[in-house]
C-alpha cells in the first residue's frame, strides 16, 4: 500500500525554524517534493529531490529551506529556516515513480500526503 505520512508541522514565530518529515512507504520513489497550499490559493511546488538528489527550489524558498531524502528509509525531510508568516500553509509531500528528475509541478506526482499545517506569526 503507497502511503506518504507527513509530520513535524506547528506554530512559530517569524524567523523561527520547523522541520517537516515524510515517511514513505510502499514503493520506492525516484522523485519526491513538498508543496504547500494557503488558504484561498493554489497548491504550489516548493522544493523536490530527484533520485540523483538534484534539487529544485520554488525562488520564495531559496537559501531558506533544505529538501533532503534518506533512501535507506525511504524518508523526506524539509528544514525551514527564516520563517515568514507568508509561509503559513498547509505542506504536503509528493512522490513520483520511474522518473529521473524532479519539477515543482502537481501533475507531476502520483502519490500525496495527508498534509500538515504550518502557522508562522509575525
Amino acid at each position: 500500500q503507497v502511503q506518504l505520512v507527513e509530520s513535524g508541522g506547528g506554530s512559530v514565530q517569524a524567523g523561527g525554524s520547523l522541520r517537516l518529515s515524510c515517511a514513505a512507504s510502499g514503493h520506492t520513489y525516484t522523485s519526491m517534493g513538498w508543496f504547500r497550499q494557503a488558504p484561498g490559493k493554489e497548491r504550489e511546488g516548493i522544493a523536490c529531490i530527484d533520485r540523483d538528489d538534484d534539487t529544485l527550489y520554488r525562488e520564495s524558498v531559496k537559501g531558506r529551506f533544505i529538501i533532503s531524502k534518506d533512501n535507506a528509509v525511504n524518508a523526506l525531510s524539509l528544514q525551514m529556516n527564516s520563517l515568514k508568516p507568508e509561509d503559513t500553509a498547509m505542506y504536503y509531500c509528493a512522490a513520483a515513480i520511474g522518473a529521473r528528475f524532479c519539477v515543482l509541478s502537481n501533475s507531476f506526482y502520483n502519490y500525496w500526503g495527508q498534509g500538515t499545517q504550518v502557522t508562522v506569526s509575525s
